[in-house]
């Protein structure tokens, strides 16, 4: 009985000292590059803008550009290395996207202590309209420039943009898990943009009309955010659907402290006719102890026609110390004091990359700027083009699929079997699974995947996504 009484004394000793002790060994937070965008300290509404980064490797002493981040075309990240992160109450921080909109990587030496609000969340269709002169289609002041994408959190997808007029159409979300954009047929329940999906589907109005659907993985490796709502018409009127939340990990070697502050990542609202609304972003955090009441929310934007789902929080720790109010619910690990937790895809991890359309090269680092700058790849007029996906570690079994999703739907003429000629209205994303054209190399495992997809006049987004067996 003595030897039983004895053990439990000493767990019971080790459990409370837990809080006070343990640290973890974060990459980044020791060596050259260690500390230096400095310590952030907010105590008033404030706009972190990601464009301003250095590219480079995320590791680099970043001392000269301090404050600003690295930006990691590898990685596909803007990275801070910062001593210490204090958020105060009452002070807000947002972020302005890189050019890539990438996601956000803050390794932290010290703690974080977080009593105001950080928020990732994607733009609603309803925030453009007010806001600016770019969503809101029909309208005298805001017609000639509608028809623009919503902008999402970093590491999000845009929402699809709002019908213009006659020729130019309203397209569907962005990312995996885009909304279709409204067909249009104005009969009553197609005039609306479907939601998008990331950690679950979206919610649909009529079972046959799918929305957007589940894609991603409960760890957040590699880090990705919600993807955006599709775009709306009814003919003469049109929104842009809400855009995807944003994706940001934050790995300290102490304590997350919220206090009752927030951490938020949510879809963009549809509104009105729009509806599409976009998916909530991706959460993840490291650290010794997560500590206090606030809130963490990767919410799905809302919407009539349908509700987006909702996005996904990752949490690692030693310890737990919190009555935090956690929305959707959080995949959690626990973790071991003086561990060296996994922040970026390990070496030898499944890789994937659109390598080439049409024979012609694709950037390793693309933009998807939709004119803002110069296309990935410039295509002559063509109905379809043969992309070509690379993966590395990637299964034969498993499936690949190639979504393309035009910027803008069109009005086309198509010739039937029959020989008439008749006006189509293209505005959908269309996904196709590739089949292997090649076995490149067998250690490591490098396959090449080809898929054949429709292409519209003007700028489409064409991106690969693998499913594994």
């Amino acid at each position: 009985m003595k030897s039983i009484t004895s053990t439990l004394c000493v767990l019971a000793l080790v459990g409370l000292s837990v809080p006070a002790t343990a640290a973890l060994v974060v990459p980044g937070t020791t060596g050259p590059g260690a500390n230096s965008d400095g310590e952030l300290s907010i105590t008033a509404d404030t706009v972190i803008d990601l464009s301003k980064a250095t590219t480079g490797t995320w590791d680099q002493d970043n001392t000269a550009n301090q404050g600003n981040g690295v930006y990691d075309p590898a990685k596909w990240a803007v990275v801070f290395k910062y001593s210490h992160v204090t958020i105060g109450a009452n002070a807000k921080v947002t972020f302005k996207n890189h050019g890539t909109r990438a996601p956000v990587v803050w390794l932290v030496s010290g703690s974080v202590i977080i009593n105001g609000t950080l928020d990732l969340s994607g733009q609603s269709a309803r925030d453009v309209w007010t806001s600016s002169t770019v969503g809101f289609a029909y309208h005298p002041l805001h017609r000639p420039l509608g028809g623009v994408p919503t902008e999402p959190g970093p590491g999000g997808f845009r929402g699809g943009a709002a019908w213009r007029d006659g020729n130019v159409l309203n397209g569907p979300g962005f990312g995996p898990g885009g909304g279709p954009g409204a067909s249009g047929t104005n009969d009553g329940r197609e005039n609306g943009g479907l939601s998008a999906g990331f950690g679950i589907d979206a919610s649909r109005w009529w079972a046959e009309i799918p929305a957007g659907v589940k894609y991603g993985n409960p760890s957040l490796v590699p880090l990705i955010g919600g993807s955006g709502g599709g775009g709306s018409t009814d003919g003469t009127w049109g929104w842009s659907g809400g855009a995807g939340g944003g994706a940001i990990l934050i790995a300290c070697t102490n304590n997350i402290s919220f206090g009752t502050g927030r951490l938020i990542s949510h879809g963009g609202n549809g509104d009105y006719n729009s509806n599409g609304a976009g998916s909530g972003g991706g959460i993840r955090l490291i650290c010794a102890n997560l500590v206090g009441s606030g809130e963490l929310s990767a919410r799905g934007g809302g919407g009539t026609v349908s509700v987006a789902g909702s996005g996904r929080i990752r949490l690692e720790r030693v310890a737990n110390d919190n009555t935090l109010n956690i929305t959707p619910a959080p995949s959690v690990v626990d973790l071991l004091d003086g561990s060296s937790p996994i922040v970026w895809p390990p070496v030898g991890s499944p890789q994937a990359k659109v390598l080439s359309i049409n024979t012609q090269a694709a950037p390793a680092d693309p933009k998807a700027s939709f004119g803002a700058a110069t296309p990935d790849v410039a295509l002559p007029l063509v109905s379809s083009a043969d992309v070509i996906i690379e993966t590395i570690n990637v299964e034969e079994a498993s499936t690949v699929m190639v979504r393309i999703a035009p910027r803008n739907g069109m009005v086309v003429n198509e010739t039937g079997v029959n020989g008439v000629v008749r006006t189509v209205n293209k505005r959908q994303a269309t996904e196709v699974k590739a089949a292997i054209k090649q076995i490149v190399s067998t250690n490591p495992l490098v396959i090449h995947w080809e898929a054949t997809v429709p292409t519209l006049m003007g700028y489409s987004a064409v991106q690969a996504r693998v499913i594994r067996p």
